[in-house]
């Protein structure tokens, strides 16, 4: 299979072989720049952000990630405006993941637009497939959550730390579970009170 071939199926959801060598070699480069950014200083925020708009195919304005960074390529996330990730985020972007303004990753969070079919032949093979990611604006997602290929999480929705996002989460709700399901929608009392009965006291 020839290499444009193999990254158009990568992007449209048919199956390909993951294995190729020309494909590999390329993904390889894109690691080197994710090594050098997961090795550097805390006191180099500049060249942490010039990493990561090399690295990335964007990298908005005020967004800070935090490393350890783990990623597949790279070159596939989109991310929007001041966004911030905790350490041990996971991008497994074989094809494109769309991170929108003002989303917040908490710690170990995994979001994976990879995955392989079921047969155990195909597998053996190493063939996969790969479905988009979207993360719409400000999203909060809890620590150690994982979003699985083909998923799109509403705006302003918040996922709850531990989560497994198997399906679409619509905007303005409070979802958590394995599978994960909407517990509630966002409401007045949210912005009144910020832990049960613990009153908002600064504006």
């Amino acid at each position: 299979m020839e290499m444009q071939e193999i990254k158009e199926r990568m992007h449209s959801g048919k199956l390909y072989f993951c294995n190729d060598k020309a494909l590999l070699a390329e993904q390889a480069a894109c690691l080197e720049i994710l090594y050098d950014f997961n090795q550097t200083r805390p006191s180099e925020a500049e060249r942490r952000r010039a990493l990561l708009e090399k690295l990335f195919a964007s990298f908005g304005e005020g967004s800070y990630i935090e490393p350890p960074l783990h990623t597949n390529w790279g070159r596939h996330v989109h991310m929007g405006r001041d966004v911030y990730a905790n350490f041990n985020l996971t991008l497994v972007d074989d094809t494109h993941i769309y991170i929108g303004d003002k989303v917040m990753f908490g710690p170990g969070v995994v979001v994976d637009a990879a995955t392989h079919p079921i047969h155990p032949e195909l597998r053996r093979r190493q063939a996969q497939y790969n479905l988009p990611v979207v993360i719409e604006d400000n999203v909060w997602i809890g620590a150690g959550s994982i979003i699985l290929p083909g998923v799109r999480i509403g705006e302003n929705s918040v996922i709850g730390a531990g989560s497994v996002v198997t399906k679409d989460i619509p905007a303005n709700v409070v979802a958590v579970g394995t599978p994960c399901r909407v517990l509630r929608e966002i409401s007045e009392h949210d912005r009144q009170y910020y832990e049960k009965t613990r009153r908002i006291d600064i504006e």
